[in-house]
């Protein structure tokens, strides 16, 4: 009996020393696991990297190499050499989301004719409507020579006739109530009142938009393609192929898409030109999207070709700009919106200057590996670019409505 109890006891020890052990390599297996996945995901230095992630030797460290698709997509809220580049592009992104809601809701009604001057009415209405209301009640008028006078000129009839003249002419054309017990405050006002009632089903309807928001929508997919692009292109190399792609998908349709607002408002009433820009620059953002689809597009020796591709494509738009400012110099808005699309211009070329030398981080390697090296300073110039031609769009929408052909 002694003997069995015994070696039950030495069994029972061996299973406790067993279970014990196996606890121990269990809690040493989940330590190693757990450190192995924090040492797996830190940040690596270039010379770590595999071939398809180098692409700026003067970037140093605070890589992210092959994570898993769930680290890389909270690793947007981590600090990395890719934060900001994907935060740059993300904001913008929600900037221009805003502005397209705001300009859809708002900039249709920014003409109140109510609170316009009798001139600003009368040139925003379709003159040959309006000359043919009015020449319906010019018998009204006192003096038969005027009405004579008038009627010689009716193919220009308002452009010719003074401000007063033909606020005397409203003024007999007018019901009578307005004739007698009014102050001339309250007679002008009354008639400013008719003449609104008057002329308002006459004012041609605001232009089409569609080649505003088409701008719009490229500057949003260029911006948001941007963004998932750094954010995503660390998890493979098939991912980091599609994630390129996408991007360069996307400066081309922003490229692309900025020339339709000023070639159309500038040409809308020239059609084999309006067509002619619109349809080269359609066609010359296919061929480099196409051409972006090439995987050697993608290697870093073609930086400089990548940027002086796109440059090109920027640089075509000089020729509708020089045919805009021939057809139309004497026009404000001609000029103002000349001056939006300078300074855009001036926005894009400087980031592609520094996103094809490096700059500045070839003068400092590692100094700016998180904050301010060139692809940083890229995404903040094109946004800004992008602005600024949102602000010559308004213009351009402003001026043709305001003014048709």
């Amino acid at each position: 009996m002694k003997r069995q109890r015994q070696a039950k006891k030495n069994c029972s020890e061996k299973s406790t020393e067993v279970l014990e052990n196996h606890q121990h390599c269990s809690s040493k297996e989940g330590k190693g696991k757990r450190l192995w996945k924090k040492v797996k995901y830190q940040l690596v230095e270039y010379h770590s990297l595999p071939t398809y992630l180098r692409d700026n030797e003067y970037i140093l460290s605070h890589y992210r190499s092959e994570w898993p698709i769930k680290q890389v997509l909270l690793s947007i809220f981590s600090i990395h050499n890719e934060t900001l580049n994907v935060w740059t592009h993300l904001i913008g992104f929600f900037i221009f989301l805003s502005l397209t809601i705001y300009t859809a809701m708002k900039v249709p009604n920014v003409v109140d004719i109510h609170s316009l001057h009798l001139p600003d009415v009368l040139r925003m209405a379709d003159l040959h409507k309006v000359q043919a209301e009015l020449m319906t009640c010019l018998p009204a008028l006192p003096h038969m020579p005027d009405l004579y006078k008038l009627r010689e000129s009716s193919k220009d009839l308002l452009p010719s006739v003074s401000s007063w003249h033909v606020m005397d002419l409203l003024y007999n054309c007018l019901p009578e109530r307005l004739s007698h017990n009014h102050t001339n405050a309250c007679v002008l006002s009354a008639m400013k009142e008719d003449m609104v009632n008057m002329i308002s089903p006459l004012i041609t309807a605001p232009i089409t938009r569609w080649p505003f928001f088409a701008f719009m929508g490229g500057a949003m997919f260029c911006l948001l393609a941007s963004s998932t692009c750094h954010l995503l292109s660390c998890h493979s190399k098939r991912m980091s192929y599609i994630m390129l792609r996408l991007d360069y998908a996307g400066i081309a349709a922003l490229i692309s898409t900025s020339f339709y607002p000023p070639v159309y408002y500038s040409f809308m009433c020239e059609p084999f030109f309006c067509n002619l820009y619109m349809g080269f620059i359609t066609i010359l953002g296919i061929l480099t999207v196409l051409f972006s689809l090439m995987p050697v597009f993608q290697n870093p020796e073609f930086r400089t070709i990548r940027a002086s591709l796109f440059f090109g494509m920027g640089v075509s738009g000089v020729a509708p700009i020089l045919h805009k400012l021939f057809l139309f110099w004497h026009h404000p808005e001609a000029i103002h919106t000349t001056g939006y699309e300078l300074l855009m211009g001036m926005f894009y070329g400087i980031g592609a200057l520094v996103y094809a030398t490096r700059i500045p981080e070839r003068w400092s390697p590692g100094k700016f590996d998180i904050a301010g090296h060139s692809h940083q300073l890229f995404h903040i110039l094109v946004v800004a670019g992008a602005y600024t031609h949102y602000r010559a769009g308004l213009v351009y929408l402003k001026w043709r409505d305001m003014k048709g052909c």
